[in-house]
């Protein structure tokens, strides 16, 4: 899926649309040592008012986020689609639209089975249909004409808090009285997944879209272990191997401004793809002209198949998560934080005999701890 496909779900997920129908939802309680305490199946449109809102609201979550980092799209690998794996077990329950209960609780069983979590949850299902539109040249859909009608599943998994509000005012007693019991607060979902997802506008039941809310530590065990699908690096993991990567390659070569410089170029590199539907990549290529670009030498770069490879198994990095907003430069007890249109201003140079990181200063006054200092 790309950027525009989630746009179009995401846009459309709603009750108020024409040509959204959320047909069913299944809800679902499970305590701390993984026994569903409740559970129930409902006709979407039969529910409150109050709560189909809210039910909403922890859904179209699973829709949010930046692609490649809070959404990524998992292909299911081939022993996934025989009896007893996660494809069929999805694959079946979408045709059933939700009217199986013992796939229903195949489902539920599945998540409290596989799903590594630390505290109580609630699990939001709902079988959708959205009919697909063709679109005319100026990319708006054709409400006269519909090709297919998509039927999906979007799962939530939501934490479920306990908060004690202590003490109250009681309008019986007129008094302020300890609460006596503990509200079991749903929050929004830390994850959830959509299948099948919606690849060039048609249904592809041959992979799933995961939605991690922290897209730095992803909760692995839906992907790996409830979905059954290969894990990639989370954002953070592939930042981490980037940085050991270059590091492997470039060695001695680097300094302050091979650094930098390679964090602008991937910075501009996003920036020329911000508007593109496909998720920008960085190839092994794509790297070495980097690389070659930002000053490093033709020794090192010769190192670069074989450390790529190495690294990533031919694979592209994801550039978005790649890149460093700010610029750190650390030393034992100093820390210095370089915004983006600072870089020129500092520079290596020695002094006295010493390396030194020097820092231009356009005025004599700075701050210091937030009070306005001169330095002289």
């Amino acid at each position: 899926m790309n950027k525009k496909e989630i746009n179009e779900l995401k846009k459309n997920f709603s009750d108020d649309c024409s040509y959204m129908t959320i047909n069913k939802v299944v809800s679902a309680f499970v305590d701390s040592e993984k026994n569903i305490k409740y559970k129930s199946n409902d006709i979407f449109a039969a529910l409150s008012q109050d709560e189909s809102e809210q039910i909403m609201i922890n859904l179209k979550k699973t829709l949010s986020g930046q692609l490649g980092k809070n959404l990524n799209e998992f292909p299911f690998p081939q022993a996934s689609y025989n009896e007893g794996g996660a494809q069929k077990l999805l694959y079946d329950l979408m045709i059933s639209k939700f009217t199986d209960d013992e796939l229903i609780d195949a489902f539920l069983n599945r998540i409290t089975e596989k799903v590594a979590y630390v505290s109580t949850y609630a699990v939001f299902a709902a079988h959708c249909t959205y009919s697909i539109f063709n679109k005319n040249k100026n990319d708006d859909l054709d409400m006269d004409e519909s090709e297919i009608n998509y039927n999906f599943i979007l799962t939530a998994i939501s934490p479920v808090n306990t908060r004690f509000d202590g003490l109250i005012y009681d309008d019986e007693s007129n008094s302020i009285i300890k609460k006596a019991t503990a509200d079991k607060i749903v929050e929004l979902p830390t994850d959830g997944f959509l299948f099948p997802v919606f690849s060039d506008r048609m249904p592809d039941i041959n992979a799933v879209m995961v939605y991690s809310k922290n897209a730095k530590k992803p909760n692995a065990s839906v992907v790996q272990d409830m979905l059954e699908c290969e894990y990639n690096l989370s954002s953070e993991g592939e930042k981490t191997v980037f940085k050991a990567l270059i590091n492997n390659v470039v060695g001695e070569e680097l300094d302050y401004d091979i650094v930098t410089k390679v964090n602008t170029k991937i910075q501009d590199y996003v920036a020329q793809n911000a508007n593109e539907t496909e998720i920008p990549k960085i190839n092994e290529k794509k790297l070495s002209s980097i690389l070659w670009e930002a000053g490093v030498s033709q020794e090192s770069l010769e190192k670069l198949p074989q450390a790529y490879e190495k690294a990533m198994d031919k694979k592209p990095f994801t550039a978005y998560n790649l890149v460093e907003k700010k610029t750190t430069i650390t030393m034992p007890s100093v820390t210095v934080n370089v915004g983006k249109d600072a870089l020129d201003k500092v520079r290596t140079q020695m002094v006295d005999g010493k390396r030194c990181i020097v820092i231009a200063l356009d005025e004599a006054e700075v701050e210091i701890n937030g009070i306005p200092a001169s330095i002289e």
